[in-house]
């Protein structure tokens, strides 16, 4: 073989082994970082950004988080994806605040960063995409427990973390609107840090200290069925009402058994992948996160985001009897 054609080969092959990296380069690796791993609706979520991710083409979800609802356990996650030197982190955060010098930290080191679901401190994130307008939800939530209560009554509410960012809003905006519904008396708030066991106990105690509750207002998905289920055990179906915000699929049952008359939830199959095709849009400089932005989700639309760079993407939905079947086999 000649020198000439050796020189040929090799020049080829050095070519297509750099078209290779660059090819791998271009790939956007999205880190899909949930409270906790094991949960439903981020699991759905998961498959929302997986759905992103194939339309988009050349890009990788990562889906993680910790074992429990702590903001040390993301803060090591988060850490463990600037290691990896992953293109996007998008979170949903424990503590709004704990985990923002981790963020920061890999804000620092080129990664895009937003928050998604439950939010993050401004200075720790780009931007933050609420699944539904805070106020929507907060008042969602009480009307769902008011409706059912014509003649007034006691409700209690079982929410996550203490430190949940989301769920602390939700629930001033729904005592903001309690002044709609001036027979609702709001009589204690208990957290069951968005597991199961837990959230059973929590609502236990609710039944032992206020046997005359009428209904549970738990703005978790994790929450919400455990409520049910202890309302079920206690055998006080039809005297206390279980609602919130929790997934068709894992609802069905307490709709079918009587324990909740109605729920409401966004789809987090939707809010998974209007996260990616955000992330994806900002790691690429394809938009850029400033107030006013109009930043695209694909088939969800536009976010526009407000002075702190926030956006929501739709309105909670009811679910019932009149309509769980059509779901509950979807999320």
């Amino acid at each position: 073989m000649s020198i000439t054609r050796r020189i040929a080969i090799a020049t080829g092959l050095t070519a297509a082994l750099m078209g290779t990296t660059a090819m791998a380069q271009d790939n956007v690796r999205i880190a899909l970082v949930a409270k906790s791993l094991g949960n439903g609706f981020f699991e759905a979520a998961a498959r929302g950004a997986e759905e992103a991710a194939e339309e988009l083409g050349n890009t990788e979800i990562i889906y993680t988080g910790p074992t429990s609802t702590t903001a040390e356990g993301q803060i090591e996650v988060i850490n463990s994806l600037i290691a990896q030197r992953v293109d996007a982190i998008a979170i949903s955060a424990n503590d709004p605040d704990a985990v923002v010098p981790a963020l920061q930290k890999a804000m620092q080191r080129g990664i895009t960063v937003i928050s998604w679901d439950s939010g993050v401190a401004p200075e720790g994130r780009e931007m933050h995409l609420a699944p539904s307008s805070d106020e929507l939800i907060g008042a969602t939530i009480i009307k769902l427990a008011a409706d059912q209560l014509p003649e007034g009554g006691k409700v209690a509410v079982l929410s996550a973390t203490s430190t949940s960012t989301n769920q602390n809003t939700w629930i001033e905006e729904m005592k903001s609107n309690m002044d709609q519904y001036p027979d609702i008396e709001l009589v204690a708030t208990v957290y069951g840090d968005d597991l199961a066991d837990k959230s059973y106990r929590e609502t236990q105690g609710l039944l032992q200290s206020y046997p005359d509750l009428d209904a549970i207002i738990a703005p978790t998905s994790v929450g919400i069925v455990a409520a049910a289920q202890a309302v079920q055990d206690a055998g006080k179906v039809g005297e206390v009402n279980v609602t919130g915000l929790g997934l068709p699929s894992e609802m069905a049952g307490a709709i079918e058994s009587g324990a909740s008359e109605s729920f409401a939830i966004w789809n987090p199959v939707d809010l998974g992948y209007a996260t990616a095709m955000l992330a994806h849009n900002l790691a690429t400089d394809a938009a850029t996160a400033e107030p006013g932005a109009e930043i695209g989700m694909g088939r969800m639309g536009t976010a526009t985001l407000d002075d702190d760079n926030q956006a929501a993407m739709s309105e909670p939905f009811t679910y019932d009897a009149s309509n769980i079947d059509e779901f509950k086999s979807v999320f």
